[in-house]
């Protein structure tokens, strides 16, 4: 039995846990105010908010209801845009409608959740971060000038926001209906999902549901999204533990990955949208195998482990021996990632992520890359070079990192390493650009890392003469 509330509707349904909530939503339950769009989450026409249960309070962000299991949402309270309408119109929804933020109206609604979950976030918020809400929502009529105007007003309203009881101001302002008042307890009388142990592992579904919807609809499946158990992120002696099923919006967040990696958050915004972020988890990134995993380029430069479990039995193997081939993975028949673990960067170290994709964001990269090192006295003591787009795996690139150890960065030494690193990779001709094309990508990414963390020791024209 799958439990949770849609609105102000407590649900108890026994239909499949790998349907997808968006057909639930629609189909289900009559709400066809959530609309199908691409089904892929690119679009935002489908987005919902996902509260969760904190202590006695609730914590919402957005979601795209056409990649989510229906399984995800049991404990959950599910906000369409039905959820949100009051007999006037909030505040939201007025500015949509004062600065002519709608046209034809298909993808309205999934702004106006994203921008409802933007003012309901304990924090104070500002004209970028309500531009930020609505990165994984599309529209192709207004050419989103309305919209941002429309974010802009919505952002001045919510600067007299109390960030620390946000759904109490935002109900006495009109902004959602007295009803959220009383979710959290409904929440706390709804039992824990029961594991069940299948081959099949799921958690956000953000690859599963696009690959395979009709499939994971009618098989057996093990729900990973709401195991508590591997959500935390724990600083352990020497390394920080990530649980497997956190999300990039967990580790972007995390107070103790920006305190050792300060850069963390500002990357993590050129990995896909903030629904996806919110769901996406980074073992479901690494299992993915994507040679351009943005995740697995990042933490593979910070030479992370993986803790491997079957039963109650594990092993930890590095993450540059996780990937064995194409799309073939270190991992036993009954293995799951349990968590990640990363060395504590030493207080000596630098560390950057560079992208290249057709847009900034909310694309799949056509390379990327990742560095780590420490210095100490000018001289190189450790370097970790990692890049995607170039192999048939995400790529460790060990040969250009040892030459590095023991040198001083100077134009000539990075010249030589771009040397090693091409001998390394073996990059193919896909719909993201031709093999010389990516080979000059990671040239320029490696410079690049080097450009941005020397920028004293560096000089551009004679690394590009």
């Amino acid at each position: 039995m799958i439990s949770f509330i849609l609105n102000n509707q407590t649900i108890n349904t026994e239909s499949h846990p790998g349907t997808t909530l968006l057909d639930f939503i629609r189909y289900g339950q009559n709400l066809p105010g959530t609309k199908i769009g691409c089904r892929e989450g690119d679009c935002g026409a489908c987005t919902v908010l996902e509260g969760t249960l904190d202590g006695n309070t609730i914590k919402y962000k957005s979601i795209v209801s056409c990649l989510t299991p229906l399984g995800n949402a049991h404990g959950k309270h599910i906000v369409t845009i039905e959820g949100i309408n009051m007999k006037g119109l909030s505040p939201v929804q007025k500015a949509m409608v004062e600065n002519s933020a709608t046209q034809c109206g298909f993808c309205t609604p999934g702004f106006v959740a994203s921008l409802t979950g933007h003012a309901m976030a304990g924090e104070n918020t500002s004209y970028d971060k309500a531009i930020a809400s609505v990165s994984g929502n599309i529209c192709r009529c207004t050419g989103y000038k309305s919209i941002e105007k429309a974010a802009k007003s919505i952002s001045v309203l919510l600067e007299k926001k109390d960030v620390e009881n946000p759904i109490n101001w935002l109900i006495e302002n009109d902004f959602l209906p007295a009803y959220f008042l009383g979710i959290p307890g409904r929440l706390n009388q709804i039992e824990p999902t029961i594991i069940v142990a299948t081959k099949q592992i799921i958690a956000g579904g953000t690859d599963l549901m696009v690959q395979r919807p009709e499939e994971i609809a009618e098989t057996n499946i093990n729900l990973f999204y709401n195991r508590q158990d591997l959500k935390e992120i724990k600083e352990e002696k020497d390394r920080i533990r990530i649980g497997s099923a956190c999300n990039a919006t967990d580790i972007m967040s995390s107070e103790i990955l920006q305190k050792y990696i300060p850069g963390t958050g500002a990357y993590f915004k050129l990995v896909s949208s903030e629904p996806i972020r919110n769901m996406g988890t980074v073992a479901g990134n690494f299992v993915n195998a994507s040679p351009i995993g943005d995740l697995s380029i990042f933490f593979l430069a910070l030479n992370a482990n993986v803790l491997l479990k079957e039963s109650n039995h594990t092993r930890e193997i590095p993450l540059k021996n996780f990937f064995l081939g194409y799309k073939k993975l270190n991992l036993k028949e009954k293995e799951y990632i349990d968590s990640i673990v990363v060395p504590i960067p030493k207080p000596y170290s630098m560390f950057n992520f560079e992208k290249v994709s057709k847009r900034t964001y909310l694309d799949i990269a056509s390379v990327n890359s990742a560095i780590y090192l420490e210095l100490k006295g000018g001289i190189i003591e450790s370097c970790s070079i990692s890049a995607g787009g170039t192999s048939p795996i995400p790529k460790y690139l060990g040969e250009a990192s040892r030459y590095l150890i023991g040198k001083k960065v100077t134009n000539g030494t990075i010249i030589k390493a771009n040397e090693i690193l091409q001998e390394e990779i073996s990059p193919i001709s896909d719909i993201r650009g031709s093999k010389d094309y990516k080979r000059l990508l990671l040239r320029q990414l490696l410079f690049a890392h080097f450009i941005k963390l020397f920028p004293e020791n560096i000089s551009i024209n004679e690394l590009l003469s």
